[in-house]
């Protein structure tokens, strides 16, 4: 067996990552661990009674140096209004948009921005800064790297 197939079949290491944000310095640490992460419109939910918004991505695991993605919840609490931008007009559960890379967050004020590949983006206005991080699921062996231009 050759190297490169002993580490296709290598075991991947189960270390799930729970993060709590209350403060707006830790933003760009959230923004590099959910960097590439994948999203399915569909599995983007804001309740406006509870003021939360909750996305579920397939991230990439970049502090784990193991070409893995991990399933997460990404949960931001305190939300006044969302706002999408750059969405297709049949909305964001658009057949034609099946997946959307998130590419990072942004924070100016008592605005959060997440941005998306090719322009889409949620604006988020909340009270405070409340936003958990939680790995939902044992990670797996992605297909590639993500590859930035």
């Amino acid at each position: 067996m050759d190297d490169e197939a002993m580490d296709e079949a290598a075991p991947v290491a189960d270390s799930r990552l729970l993060l709590l944000a209350q403060e707006a310095d830790v933003l760009p640490l959230i923004s590099a661990l959910v960097q590439d992460a994948i999203v399915h419109p569909a599995e983007i939910a804001y309740d406006r009674r509870a003021r939360r918004l909750v996305l579920l991505l397939d991230r990439y695991r970049w502090e784990a140096g193991d070409r893995t993605r991990v399933r997460s919840a990404l949960r931001i609490e305190s939300v006044t209004r969302v706002q999408r931008r750059g969405w297709s007009a049949a909305g964001p559960h658009d057949p034609d948009i099946a997946v959307l890379d998130l590419l990072a967050f942004l924070i100016e004020g008592d605005i959060l921005t997440i941005a998306f590949a090719a322009g889409p983006t949620l604006r988020i206005e909340t009270e405070c800064v409340d936003i958990i991080l939680e790995d939902i699921s044992p990670p797996w062996l992605a297909g590639s790297e993500p590859m930035h231009e």
